[in-house]
């Protein structure tokens, strides 16, 4: 039995369908870069986890991440709540004992956080976002109806997952907060942020450099 699976859950970085609250200021292709830069700083995150097995789950096929030792899944249709019900009930059937699934627009989540999520004794373990949303969620057991009325994208998305956990008979704790990427403004922060990975510290540079002198 894996102890852990941990399913990263990323889009496909296609120019204009990905970061695109950051257009602009960023152009489509500039922010498609930053969430390929962000996979690879999360997944280095999850490697940390201890007996954990991390896999990279797509919205569609795509050959980006390509060089990357993670196996790869592919998200069902439908909307988050039954793309994370899924990735959680294949994860728990083929034996893990906790799925534990994260976010791309976190690249900056502690290691701990993660830890926090995969150990709890809970049937659902929330890492909570500051805007209301949440970067990860573990899973123990699951249910059908866990996700009912959750309006995704939203400041009400936390609040209503706990709710609907709850209704369904789930036992729910929450970890330390911490922040997601989807604003300018969050961008302004994630660029002082030493936590920051490698990727995106290498994305950063390449935005400096196309910046000229009389610009700057």
């Amino acid at each position: 039995m894996d102890p852990t699976r941990i399913a990263i859950f990323a889009k496909a970085p296609v120019p204009g369908r990905v970061k695109t609250r950051l257009i602009p200021p960023l152009t489509p292709e500039s922010a498609a870069a930053l969430h390929q830069a962000f996979v690879r700083d999360v997944l280095l995150v999850c490697e940390r986890i201890p007996d954990a097995v991390p896999e990279l789950w797509t919205d569609i096929d795509t050959d980006a991440w390509d060089d990357l030792n993670v196996a790869r899944k592919l998200q069902i249709p439908g909307d988050l709540g039954l793309k994370m019900l899924h990735a959680a009930e294949c994860g728990l059937k083929e034996g893990a004992g906790r799925v534990v699934i994260v976010g791309a627009d976190c690249p900056t989540l502690p290691a701990t956080h993660l830890r926090t999520a995969a150990s709890s004794d809970c049937d659902i373990a929330i890492t909570p976002a500051e805007d209301g949303g949440y970067c990860a969620i573990g899973f123990r057991r699951t249910h059908p109806a866990m996700f009912d009325g959750v309006e995704w994208s939203s400041s009400d998305a936390l609040s209503g997952t706990i709710r609907a956990c709850q209704a369904a008979g789930l036992t729910v704790s929450l970890g330390p907060f911490w922040y997601d990427i989807d604003t300018p403004a969050d961008l302004a922060r994630l660029e002082l942020d030493p936590l920051r990975g490698e990727a995106t510290q290498a994305w950063f540079m390449s935005q400096a450099r196309r910046i000229s002198p009389a610009e700057r």
